[in-house]
């Protein structure tokens, strides 16, 4: 892809197969299912060395009720461990889904001070299409890293309920809703109170792909595309959906395109949205 200003951070099929086996190297399958049988899919056929992980069980706060919220970092780390990822690994996260469950993977990682982390552009379905190996069954015990992953944070990549109500407002802040616009302007929801968070900005992720495919488009087009939302460079980007999936999705592809101080607001607007005490636009 051209047009990126951080292109390291998007693995492409090619980039991943001339590094497949080489050390440091961590790829994980984030191919989630609702109905838990994403581990099935897994054992089925994945990428050579890909270790599976359940975002939802593995990376999320048990706690939580409606919101979504990021898991506490003793759980990050134990998670890290049995993948055998370290403080100096390279991670690469994939899935069958435009990215969304791995960006939700990329941005827990980040949270918690990971530094090498990417997504591989077009997921399992490119590598697939392209007939690169498949390996099937269960991955071995990884070797361990050299140094364990200690989680630091979470950082300023993750904000709060509270976080989100202090910035309300603040001119160096672009609020940015990842949801269908339905769901943005209040005809659409399931939470008691339907709409958008004041000044909010709709940013549908959906629109950042190629029609019909699982890679992203070109750097150009999702820059014209966030300009045309009057989304411009400079101050802090907070990202929010319903579940902070869409949101990590759109905080990637923000760092993507150069901005530097993004951030994802998990509980979003299931939290957001059943909150009388809390203003609401629509």
């Amino acid at each position: 892809m051209s047009g990126l200003a951080r292109p390291e951070i998007l693995a492409t099929t090619e980039w991943l197969a001339e590094h497949l086996g080489r050390p440091g190297i961590r790829i994980l399958d984030a191919r989630w299912r609702p109905d838990g049988t994403g581990a099935n899919v897994h054992h089925a056929g994945h990428i050579p060395g890909a270790a599976y992980v359940d975002w939802r069980t593995d990376l999320v706060d048990d706690e939580g009720e409606d919101a979504i919220r990021l898991a506490a970092p003793d759980r990050v780390a134990s998670t890290a461990d049995r993948v055998g990822i370290g403080d100096e690994s390279t991670i690469v996260v994939y899935d069958d889904t435009q990215g969304l469950y791995a960006s939700r993977v990329w941005w827990t990682m980040l949270a918690y001070g990971a530094e090498h982390v990417r997504v591989l552009d077009g997921g399992f379905p490119a590598w697939e299409a392209e007939q690169r190996p498949i390996e099937r069954g269960s991955v071995g015990a990884p070797a361990a890293p050299r140094t364990p992953f200690s989680p630091r944070g979470p950082n300023r990549m993750h904000l709060t309920t509270s976080d989100v109500r202090g910035l309300l407002g603040a001119p160096d802040v672009t609020l940015l809703d990842a949801r269908a616009p339905a769901e943005y302007r209040g005809f659409e929801g399931n939470t008691r109170r339907l709409g958008h968070i004041p000044g909010a900005i709709n940013v549908p992720v959906g629109a950042m792909h190629v029609a019909g495919g699982q890679r992203l488009r070109d750097g150009g087009d999702l820059r014209d595309r966030l300009h045309a939302a009057n989304v411009s460079r400079g101050g802090r980007m907070v990202a929010y959906d319903g579940s902070g999936v869409a949101a990590a999705k759109l905080a990637f592809v923000l760092r993507l395109l150069g901005h530097e101080d993004v951030a994802v607001y998990d509980g979003g607007w299931a939290e957001w949205g059943n909150r009388l005490d809390l203003p609401v636009d629509r």
